[in-house]
């Protein structure tokens, strides 16, 4: 008894399966093929169909977002003791193929406990327990309606590939068909623009171009980046939840093995990838690290599920069972960590492969560029948000809330005010130079919903440090509004400049990647940029186009970093320039498709696609924005052409790795601009 007190105080317990619970044949224990299956084509589906990708901008709802539900099979590939406590705080909806089975269902439930005002069902034939792999991807349209993205399932199972049909009915809100052929163990998303994938997402789909592929998922799911990566496990089964996972936003959890494992380069490189990768918030991820040295069967710590505040991580009696538990508990602040017992766990097929989580099709979403690192000492700080009720409910207005304190006092609150639309302002008054401020967003509405930014919000919040860097600093104007079209292409100016006697030192420009385009900065000058005392710098800032996405960002911010600080610009674009601006490109196209490999190590090949002759200039830019190499100056013909970079400067010296932007630029302003990590 003391030693379950104990687990229960510290935020962990263990569910404990009886071993005769379920007699799982080999092959499913392998999370593979059985002998029949290995017979039958891949393409054996039965109802999937195409459609046209949703109404941009659109995105992918993230796993660490909040879930109304969590979609389970009968027969069972989970304890029921975990399906219990999994119903305590959130629906479960269970796939039954039939009446018979609902009836049976529902008995287990009540007999052990189960919260039945959250169970409901869905029946329909299945093949298998894995609601993961081809259970339904839920997506946000540009209309603000949720839909069901469907895809090819990679295994031979037509009744299972028919589940987000089925789930897409059951909740009444749209589907749409990505001809894709995939698996939800071999996906994970950012909940913003970034998703990632090993290569079987490639080696699956050889019909079509890794361009086509990043296109597919940019116009079904608003995946703007796509990391595509080696597979470290060195197993059949090539699935990126066997030892990565997305813990939200900024965070990513990577498994880890001893460096006399074989493979332990391969991990260490997948590591390093997303430390030096900025994720959505434009800072680099934080990279948290599980030991999974075990065999085939005791570490497969990778494998969870995040459900709302909870986190329900497999364990297998190993010893190294309570350090995995730790490292999510270090990760993941706020959090409940549950471990959770069970005798068919592996390390290719554990608990996230048997769980799928169901949107919350009524949330309430804050969307939130947070201040992050060294910010400029200043009188007070803006903090702006983007709230939206998906169910229609009011918010209520004495909710909305800008929590913020200081070192380690206590949150004080501001009240946000409503600007325009569901954008709402706060502010952060004056900090002294040196404090570390700590700040989450705090928002309800009339369905008795309530959101934090970030997603636990207190226990995580947003931190930044305030430094005086560089008095003096001014930058005009604050604000950039695009309210036309030759404003958007041409551009619109920024000017630095300091006083007060003092030089002024401008690291890099941030630039906001909008699909293949950027916010970019002209003349691009090479940084560090010495700004002398009284002096100005002018930069012209534009929309790239083209601009399909534009809509989403409506409002966007630019940072100046300086001396390890930055300045915030903030960019408008008015609504009403978007059909000009389509107009306008549709006569000028210029692309960059198909760059491959990237990451590279000795050399890396892209085409460049011009509708009309054009004289362009192809260029390699550090991450900082320095020139690092000139690949090409001089007039293309129409049509498609084939350029490489062999990842040296323009003194013909090897770049080390890292960030680097191909940017190709035309005489009529025309910019187009791709991400290489060598």
């Amino acid at each position: 008894m003391k030693k379950i007190n104990l687990l229960l105080i510290t935020g962990l317990l263990i569910f404990a399966a009886n071993a005769r619970a379920q007699d799982i044949p080999i092959w499913e224990k392998m999370h593979y093929l059985s002998e029949e299956e290995m017979k039958l084509p891949h393409d054996n589906l039965k109802d999937f169909y195409p459609t046209d990708p949703p109404d941009h901008p659109v995105r992918m709802i993230g796993e660490y977002e909040h879930m109304q539900s969590v979609l389970v099979r009968y027969p069972f590939g989970i304890p029921t003791s975990l399906i219990v406590e999994m119903s305590q705080n959130c629906g479960v909806t269970t796939i039954v193929a039939n009446q018979s089975q609902q009836n049976t269902v529902s008995s287990i439930y009540q007999s052990n406990g189960a919260n039945m005002d959250n169970i409901d069902f869905i029946q329909a034939p299945t093949d298998s327990h894995w609601t993961r792999d081809y259970g339904p991807w839920f997506v946000i349209d540009g209309n603000g309606e949720f839909g069901v993205c469907n895809f090819p399932y990679n295994r031979p199972r037509p009744n299972d590939d028919d589940i987000p049909i089925e789930v897409a009915d059951h909740l009444g809100i749209e589907l749409y068909g990505m001809p894709l052929e995939h698996t939800g163990g071999n996906w994970m998303c950012s909940g913003l623009n970034q998703g990632a994938s090993t290569v079987l997402v490639w080696e699956e789909n050889q019909s079509m171009s890794h361009q086509e592929i990043q296109d597919m998922v940019d116009d079904y799911l608003g995946v703007i980046e796509y990391h595509v990566l080696p597979d470290p496990l060195g197993e059949y089964i090539k699935h990126i939840d066997c030892w990565g996972k997305f813990l939200g936003v900024n965070k990513v959890l990577i498994g880890s093995v001893p460096e006399s494992d074989p493979r332990y380069a391969d991990f260490e490189y997948v590591a390093d990838y997303f430390a030096i990768s900025l994720c959505d918030w434009h800072v680099p991820y934080e990279v948290f690290r599980v030991y999974t040295p075990g065999n085939y069967y005791n570490t497969p710590y990778t494998n969870s599920l995040i459900l709302n505040k909870k986190v329900f991580v497999p364990v297998t009696g190993s010893t190294y069972d309570s350090d995995a538990l730790a490292a999510y508990e270090a990760a993941m602040p706020g959090y409940e960590i549950f471990g959770v017992m069970y005798n068919g766990w592996a390390n290719t097929d554990a608990l996230h492969c048997r769980t799928k989580g169901i949107a919350d099709i009524g949330m309430l979403y804050i969307k939130h560029m947070p201040l992050l690192g060294n910010i400029q000492l200043q009188d007070e700080y803006e903090i702006s948000a983007n709230i939206t009720a998906y169910s229609g409910s009011a918010l209520n207005p004495d909710s909305v809330l800008l929590f913020y304190k200081s070192g380690i006092g206590n949150f004080e609150s501001v009240l946000m005010t409503q600007q325009i639309g569901s954008i709402y302002r706060g502010v952060i008054p004056y900090q002294e130079e040196g404090s570390v401020v700590s700040y989450y967003i705090h928002a309800a509405d009339e369905s008795g919903r309530n959101a934090n930014h970030p997603y636990i919000g207190a226990p995580d919040p947003h931190e930044f440090t305030v430094l005086q860097m560089i008095p003096g600093l001014i930058v005009e104007p604050d604000t950039l509004l695009f309210e036309d079209v030759s404003q958007a292409i041409e551009g619109l100016n920024v000017r630095i400049y300091t006083e007060g006697g003092e030089d002024a030192v401008i690291d890099y420009i941030n630039l906001e990647e909008w699909d293949e385009f950027y916010w970019w900065a002209e003349p691009v000058v090479d940084f560090p940029y010495l700004l002398p005392a009284n002096d100005s710098l002018i930069l012209t800032v534009y929309v790239g186009v083209p601009v399909d996405q534009l809509i989403d960002f409506v409002q966007d911010t630019m940072f100046i970093e300086c001396e390890g600080g930055d300045h915030e610009v903030l960019l408008l674009v008015n609504e009403d320039i978007v059909s000009g601006i389509k107009e306008t490109t549709e006569q000028i196209s210029l692309s960059i498709d198909g760059i491959y490999p990237n990451p590279f190590s000795n050399k890396t090949y892209f085409d460049i696609s011009l509708a009309s002759p054009e004289n362009i200039s192809v260029n390699i830019y550090s991450n900082k924005g320095m020139l690092v190499s000139n690949l090409f100056d001089g007039l293309l013909s129409k049509g498609t052409h084939h350029l490489n970079w062999d990842g040296h400067n323009y003194n013909n010296v090897a770049c080390p790795a890292g960030i680097y932007h191909l940017v190709i630029k035309t005489d009529r302003a025309l910019k187009a601009a791709k991400i290489i990590k060598r």
